[in-house]
């Protein structure tokens, strides 16, 4: 009989224990907090730039090295402007003034015989 009796010691102990576990780890995940949060999706139309008068300005010391690229780019307001001159290569950041567009291509430096395609990303 003691020995039925401390079984059942044994079994009613290990299911407090199983009890005051789970009850331990709701009251972990019942105490999160979430803020308000927004999400949303939009749309509206995206019109392109046109660019025009390219010119590419090679290095005076050695020509084989483009230092910058110049263009006109409508419309004027186009507020950040980038240009790739290898496909797959470096960007390059350009300065918008009013519709004229330069663009230093010596940091990493440019070269005539990689140069493969002009894109141009621009955005308002």
């Amino acid at each position: 009989m003691l020995l039925l009796s401390n079984k059942k010691l044994v079994g009613s102990l290990v299911a407090a224990i199983a009890v005051g576990i789970a009850v331990a780890g709701y009251a972990f995940t019942a105490s999160n907090t979430v803020p308000n949060a927004s999400l949303g999706q939009g749309a509206n139309v995206i019109s392109g730039y046109t660019v025009s008068g390219v010119s590419y300005n090679p290095n005076a010391s050695n020509p084989g090295n483009v230092d910058s690229v110049s263009f006109t780019i409508s419309p004027a307001a186009a507020g950040t402007v980038s240009i790739q001159l290898v496909s797959g290569g470096s960007w390059y950041s350009c300065i918008n003034t009013s519709g004229s567009v330069s663009c230093a291509t010596t940091s990493p430096q440019a070269t005539a015989s990689a140069a493969n395609s002009l894109n141009v990303v621009a955005g308002s």
